[in-house]
């Protein structure tokens, strides 16, 4: 294994953890500003009021797009997998 191949999956791994959380990260941004937003027009300061609802959209989220992160994650494992039959 030469530098080139450990730098491609090096890059590879970083960009499959990239785009396998980035769904639930966005999700959690998104409903964040929301209720940042909610509580702003409303002067409701309550703290759990922002925990209940990231909770539940990052799960749904994670439902959703499961299959997606499990195909990232194996197509990463096959690729360090053949690098480690060829013998690096």
């Amino acid at each position: 294994m030469n530098e080139a191949d450990a730098l491609d999956l090096v890059q590879f791994a970083i960009w499959t953890v990239i785009m396998g959380a980035g769904p639930a990260v966005a999700t959690a941004m998104i409903v964040g500003v929301g209720i940042g937003l909610l509580q702003a027009v409303t002067q409701v300061q309550e703290v759990t009021l922002t925990f209940v609802p990231k909770i539940m959209a990052i799960f749904l989220v994670t439902i959703f797009t499961a299959h997606y992160m499990g195909a990232s994650v194996f197509a990463l494992a096959n690729m360090s997998f053949a690098l480690i039959e060829k013998g690096f």
